[in-house]
């Protein structure tokens, strides 16, 4: 198409209608009015994602391995069986041995938690169904994934499904503005929301004005009705800033996240919840504050020469 004052003008009002679609689809929810032709996007447009993902990256079928493991996790030994057998099958390169790693943190959290989970690889990252911050992941209907399922990694809470085709799925991160999720404080119990803010650190509401809450403070999942879409006890992250309570009848957090959203490759979608709270124990281990070394300087006075000695005598 040649650049006219025409083909300008036809690409100005494509925009103004691609937003004004987006705007009724995050606001409709799950009655929006667009998910029936979103759900055919992602029927259409999923495989042909899976597919590139697939034809680039042979060792990524490896991760399927991990999809069997919906049942409780009394199977963690079976888990882990297959998990070395993935080690020796997938060799020592590095992106080999990164994913590796994640396959094994990702086992560690299901196992700590008790969830069941399907094994799944980012293969898109984007706003493909209308939303800011998404991804998509090589596992669908057919692998049994559903929407609004907790979606999480070996670092913690990753996102929750918002669309399903057969072999891929669409994953709201944590980190949309339209994200929330309900949380608890490690220990004290305090409730809470946390929202998204895009690149910045998530925003929690205490529903507790009065709490008493400091950086360094933890935060898990709280978990949602017939654990839809949240599961309990899923690390959330670490509060960096506390806003003053000014009496107010909530308080305002800052929490930076567990995981790092910029690096997404391996996740898990939990397929089955936990047959109860796991409250803390998913939480990483906290580590020690290593003590300063500290030098203690002696100062002894030297015995003055016998020549100034007797000068002074």
């Amino acid at each position: 198409m040649r650049d006219t004052r025409e083909s300008r003008l036809l690409l100005v009002l494509l925009i103004a209608i691609a937003f004004a679609l987006i705007t009724v689809d995050i606001r409709g929810g799950e009655d929006s009015p667009v998910d029936g032709a979103r759900q055919a996007a992602v029927t259409v447009f999923g495989p042909i994602e899976n597919g590139v993902s697939s034809a680039v990256d042979p060792i990524g079928n490896a991760v399927t391995a991990v999809r069997e493991s919906g049942e409780r996790h009394d199977r963690l030994a079976e888990l882990e069986r297959e998990n070395a057998a993935l080690k020796a099958e997938l060799g020592s390169d590095d992106r080999s041995r990164s994913r590796l790693a994640q396959l094994d943190e990702l086992l560690k959290v299901s196992g700590r938690g008790q969830y069941g989970i399907k094994g799944a690889q980012v293969i898109a990252i984007g706003a493909a169904q209308g939303f800011s911050w998404t991804i998509t992941i090589d596992a669908g209907a057919n692998d049994g994934i559903k929407r609004d399922m907790t979606v999480l990694n070996g670092d913690g809470l990753v996102g929750r499904v918002t669309t399903v085709g057969p072999d891929t799925a669409t994953v709201l991160l944590a980190t949309d503005p339209d994200f929330t999720v309900g949380t608890r404080m490690e220990a004290g119990d305090e409730l809470g929301f946390a929202s998204g803010q895009g690149d910045r650190p998530l925003r929690v509401e205490l529903l507790n004005g009065k709490a008493e809450v400091k950086k360094g403070d933890r935060l898990v999942t709280f978990g949602s009705q017939a654990d839809k879409p949240f599961v309990p006890g899923v690390p959330v992250g670490v509060v960096s800033r506390v806003d003053p309570s000014g009496g107010d009848l909530t308080r305002t957090l800052y929490v930076t996240p567990y995981v790092s959203f910029s690096k997404l490759d391996v996740v898990g979608v939990v397929v089955q919840a936990p047959e109860k709270d796991p409250r803390d124990t998913v939480l990483p281990e906290k580590s020690e504050p290593k003590p300063t070394p500290t030098v203690t300087v002696t100062v002894t006075p030297s015995a003055p020469a016998d020549g100034q000695y007797q000068q002074e005598q």
